[in-house]
């Protein structure tokens, strides 16, 4: 793991500790790598619930309960994919907090509306979600790097906007 993700791994774990709360995660292409970066912070026992690793269409809609005519219309790649995501996963796990990734990390997989390289990521709770969309393509294992740091970072800019609404 490379030093920008120890460091957001370690402020998360420490937001994590402080607020009490758990964390899991649902992921796509990303195929646990952002689980796997969690819980190589010593202490993420005590708030990490667990990570699905959905590859396959089903299982979104299957064990997370993401609506199939959104995959079918839009394709698993959507920004309503991850949101139901987050939903699904943490009702799941009974978890807090979820950090969702779904895309096309390459070199095939893409379609005419939707390229390679296109990922979306879901940070949120059942009271809200934040998203991002990853549009370039670096090849695969670039595009699944990116995906986890930005996912990273986007967690922890989540839980620090949610310590600051606890303190105000």
């Amino acid at each position: 793991m490379d030093l920008d993700l120890k460091i957001v791994s370690k402020d998360i774990n420490e937001m994590m500790w402080r607020a009490g709360k758990t964390l899991c995660t649902a992921e796509s292409c990303t195929a646990g790598r952002i689980a796997s970066v969690i819980t190589a912070i010593p202490g993420s026992s005590y708030y990490f619930k667990g990570g699905l690793v959905c590859y396959a269409d089903s299982t979104k809609e299957e064990i997370l309960g993401v609506d199939k005519d959104i995959i079918s219309e839009q394709s698993a790649v959507c920004e309503e994919v991850v949101r139901q995501m987050v939903t699904g996963a943490n009702k799941l796990f009974h978890s807090d907090y979820c950090v969702a990734v779904s895309g096309f990390a390459g070199p095939g997989g893409g379609t005419d509306t939707v390229k390679v390289g296109t990922i979306w990521i879901a940070v949120g709770s059942n009271e809200k979600v934040v998203t991002c969309k990853l549009e370039e393509d670096n090849g695969r294992d670039k595009n699944i790097a990116q995906a986890t740091t930005t996912a990273m970072h986007m967690l922890r800019d989540f839980l620090k906007e949610n310590e600051a609404d606890s303190e105000a």
